[in-house]
């Protein structure tokens, strides 16, 4: 179980990447990045993340500098040793033990550059063997139900998940590959 919700992870991500960075900059840069499509997270769970981030004391705030316009002085979000440290397990095990289309992974790839490369390489190695695990129990259970004599619609629900986790594994190494390839100082080209 996780213990920061996926709002809380990219806001970890994004003040770690950017050292520290006001309320709205971190709403820029979802926008930018398009986290809202796809990691469904809305302007009001950013700030709700930020003080539940706040309250762990992983994150401070503090008052900005630069002030423009009218309202408060905003402030700045900043990391603290243990959000460091926290970032590092979430993208550790978000690479390794995610199921196979979850945006928690995707959160994860996004962190890469904040582990080092063997650790990256490590936990993936980790969720190909989720991977070939989860795909190795639908298999049993779908030959186990009758397999290609199901229905098609039972059949879809097995095979749909089958040929992700497949597609996924293939993504997977390819990443793998290329993250060693990094570490053996071989440059990739597409």
């Amino acid at each position: 179980m996780s213990s920061l919700s996926n709002v809380e992870f990219m806001l970890l991500q994004i003040i770690a990447e950017s050292k520290q960075a006001s309320g709205y900059q971190i709403n820029k840069l979802i926008e930018l990045r398009g986290y809202r499509e796809w990691a469904n997270i809305g302007t009001t769970s950013i700030y709700v993340g930020l003080k539940k981030l706040k309250d762990k004391r992983l994150i401070r705030s503090e008052n900005s500098v630069h002030k423009s316009g009218k309202g408060p002085v905003p402030s700045t979000y900043v990391m603290m040793e243990a959000g460091i440290e926290t970032l590092r397990n979430e993208i550790i095990v978000s690479l390794a033990s995610t199921r196979e289309r979850d945006n928690r992974f995707d959160l994860g790839l996004a962190a890469l550059p904040f582990i080092g490369k063997n650790e990256a390489v490590e936990a993936l190695r980790k969720r190909e063997n989720f991977l070939e695990e989860t795909l190795r129990n639908l298999a049993q259970k779908y030959e186990s139900q009758g397999g290609y004599q199901l229905p098609l619609h039972v059949r879809a629900l097995f095979l749909h998940p089958m040929n992700l986790i497949e597609t996924e594994k293939t993504f997977v190494a390819n990443l793998i590959s290329e993250l060693t390839g990094e570490l053996e100082g071989h440059v990739h080209v597409d």
